[in-house]
């Protein structure tokens, strides 16, 4: 069987679209080691506030609300209901 090869152009296309291919799977994957990283992030956050809403409650109260905007502290809607 005679030897073929792609011309010149063919070959300059295919590598184009193999080199695309390629770095498209590494963007991709990079955005997953990203979305990882971030939920690992995330969780650490959510710790984080979990012990500043338990640190909170043991000063103003279990059940407070807390403005996030102004720091203004009310009672749950309940409690003020208890002390009427």
């Amino acid at each position: 069987m005679a030897e073929k090869k792609l011309n010149k152009k063919e070959l300059e296309n295919v590598q184009g679209l193999n080199t695309k291919f390629v770095n498209l799977k590494i963007a991709l994957a990079d955005t997953l080691l990203n979305q990882q990283n971030l939920y690992k992030d995330l969780e650490i956050v959510r710790a984080e506030f979990k012990i500043a809403e338990d640190d909170l409650s043991e000063v103003y109260g279990k059940n407070a609300i807390i403005d996030l905007q102004t720091g203004e502290v009310k009672d749950s809607p309940e409690e003020d209901k208890e002390k009427e």
